[in-house]
């Protein structure tokens, strides 16, 4: 198939893209956005820091055989996951059913020589749920792979399904200290057209950093991961929000290209987004 970035030539031209995400995701999606055009700035409004091994943390790794299910709901925490995992476990246990919560988390797992389970469609944690063998875990072990806190939707409906459910954490995320000339030369200056903020935690985080900038964030066309974080945008005040329709570099790019030309025209780019309540 051939997709509407690899027809669009420079469809972003002169757009001037803001880029929020940790690195090294943001670089690798700004690299993909000035392949059709656009100019961007990275202005990284979360990071991951890794967390220490502890004796718990460890003892869940050596116990990998004891789990029927492993999910890893990004795929930051499920390199982090085989990274650990790599170093008690020379040879992979058998029996396990491996989990991403979208195609991005399944693709590292399956780099690794897994063999995941993820959504035909959708990159979310309620998508996930929907997988038929995770509909009737009566006594079954799930093993949450995820960050140090998140929404305790998987935890609580897992367990509600009768699985015994151990969350390891794996990292922290906390919000960077961007230095003052870095905000202006990304807000001030550059005067983004587009802001990609893809969780609510970035986007409070982005909301905060720009705070102290003349710039008016709120004229910027805002590409959100879904439906729950637009609402938040929204009543942070944006008012041009769009949903993503999938989360790889090139699904995002695919819907600013769908979108930013026909929010510039002053109309809408697709029923699902930017105005639905």
């Amino acid at each position: 198939m051939v997709t509407l970035r690899n027809k669009a030539g420079h469809a972003l031209q002169g757009a001037r893209v803001l880029i929020c995400r940790p690195e090294p995701e943001a670089s690798r999606l700004a690299a993909a956005f000035e392949a059709v055009g656009a100019s961007t700035r990275v202005l990284p409004a979360i990071e991951r820091v890794p967390l220490p091994e502890t004796p718990e943390a460890r003892q869940v790794i050596l116990d990998l055989d004891l789990y029927q299910h492993v999910i890893a709901v990004s795929p930051y925490a499920a390199r982090q996951l085989l990274e650990r995992i790599d170093t008690w476990w020379p040879q992979l246990p058998l029996g396990i059913r491996w989990y991403g919560v979208g195609a991005g988390t399944a693709a590292v797992m399956t780099r690794a020589g897994l063999a995941p389970e993820h959504p035909a469609a959708g990159f979310t944690s309620e998508a996930l749920l929907q997988q038929p063998t995770l509909q009737h875990l009566a006594n079954e072990k799930v093993l949450l792979a995820r960050g140090e806190q998140g929404r305790e939707l998987l935890r609580e409906t897992l367990e509600q399904r009768g699985a015994r459910v151990t969350v390891l954490p794996l990292y922290r995320r906390q919000m960077p200290s961007p230095s003052a000339d870095l905000v202006e030369a990304c807000l001030d200056q550059f005067q983004p057209d587009v802001v990609v903020a893809l969780s609510g935690e970035t986007l409070n985080n982005f909301i905060a950093l720009s705070e102290n900038s003349s710039h008016n964030c709120h004229d910027s066309l805002l590409l959100v991961p879904v439906d729950r974080v637009a609402r938040q945008a929204r009543e942070a005040g944006f008012t041009r929000v769009v949903c993503a329709t999938g989360m790889a570099d090139g699904e995002i790019v695919d819907r600013v290209i769908h979108c930013y030309p026909r929010q510039q025209a002053g109309t809408t780019c697709h029923p699902e987004c930017p105005d639905r309540q």
